[in-house]
């Protein structure tokens, strides 16, 4: 379950939004841990610290870290309620665990959002964008960027994996990139907060007027290499959610030149049991032109069945390599850079593009 350590913080090693990387020292080591200040308050160097090293231990490349429980010493105040901020909400995510925040929702009733929520109905058929990973949200990004550079892009963050959107730095790379970020579920730390897909995708077009939105989970996904035992399957729910709220739902597939198993080469199993089992309701499929053509091969024949329920779209993409190395954060998936996968970032940003792409009239 979890294996906790005391601590000592020997130094402050960097920041992001919502997050501070500390170095820690336990008995004769060193370790790299992880604090949210808004959960457990603002580290200092000579502060003990408790700490979650269940990640650390097992070697994770995305959870890697000490996380810090609390800082039992210096214990951070309460928040003050006064009726306007996020403390007067009554939204409580990460639910009965030991570190549950309570956070205001933006469609409760002290939410300054509440009455554009409460007349909410429909996406107005806003493009949207889902994805397996969070790392396809920058390449999907720069796709959208390469035809239209002023749309509003906003992103929805589901639980799926990371919890709190401050263990991104992804998104604190793109946050003057984004209209804004809606954590939903048991995910928090957005811009806002939502209960569900649906309120955050309408919090998407009517609070932060996005043109098109992005829906992937967290980092550090789940999955256990069976065929139903990934977090991605809820991409085919929330191809359900963007259809029946309205909207233009657009599958970003995941298609890999580059990884190592055979489950994930060409188009991954997680598309294909997201997009041709769970979604029931029509969505795009971009494929871009100019894969290779063996992988090109490899992808027709995977998607083939799911022609009949969904759209296949081709997608040129030219200008989309030089889009993906201006990206204004770093590109990167199970490890893998660019050039290491270069057809999954191509896949994501054609996505990308054909959403943009639909904005034109």
């Amino acid at each position: 379950m979890v294996r906790w350590r005391s601590g000592t913080v020997r130094a402050i090693r960097r920041r992001w939004r919502g997050a501070v990387e500390l170095s820690v020292t336990v008995g004769d080591q060193e370790l790299r841990a992880l604090a949210y200040p808004e959960l457990v308050g603002e580290p200092e160097p000579g502060d003990r610290v408790l700490l979650n090293v269940g990640a650390l231990v097992m070697g994770l490349g995305t959870g890697g870290y000490a996380l810090v429980v609390a800082l039992p010493d210096r214990l951070p105040p309460d928040p003050v309620d006064d009726g306007t901020t996020r403390d007067a909400g009554h939204l409580v995510k990460a639910r009965y665990t030991p570190l549950q925040p309570i956070l205001l929702g933006v469609d409760e009733e002290a939410s300054p959002h509440r009455a554009a929520m409460a007349a909410a109905e429909s996406l107005d058929g806003m493009p949207v964008v889902t994805a397996d990973l969070h790392s396809a949200l920058p390449a999907i990004l720069a796709g959208i960027r390469a035809e239209n550079s002023t749309a509003r892009v906003a992103y929805v963050m589901t639980d799926g994996g990371a919890l709190p959107a401050w263990f991104s730095r992804t998104l604190d790379g793109l946050r003057d990139h984004l209209a804004g970020t809606v954590t939903t579920g048991q995910a928090f730390g957005g811009d806002l907060e939502a209960s569900t897909v649906h309120t955050g995708l309408l919090a998407c077009r009517h609070v932060l007027g996005a043109d098109l939105t992005v829906v992937a989970q967290g980092p550090g996904n789940l999955g256990t290499g069976t065929p139903w035992g990934f977090s991605g399957v809820a991409l085919g729910e929330a191809i359900n959610a963007i259809g029946t709220l309205g909207g233009r739902p657009i599958g970003s597939l995941r298609v890999s030149d580059g990884d190592g198993r055979p489950r994930h080469r060409g188009v991954s199993h997680h598309s294909l049991t997201a997009y041709g089992k769970v979604a029931l309701l029509r969505a795009d499929l971009p494929v871009p032109d100019g894969l290779e053509p063996t992988l090109a091969a490899a992808v027709d024949a995977a998607l083939a069945p799911l022609a009949e329920r969904h759209h296949l779209v081709r997608v040129p993409i030219d200008g989309l390599d030089e889009a993906l190395r201006k990206s204004p954060v770093g590109l990167s998936t199970m490890g893998r850079g660019l050039d290491q996968d270069h057809a999954y970032f191509l896949t994501a940003a054609a996505a990308g593009r054909h959403a943009a792409r639909l904005l034109t009239p």
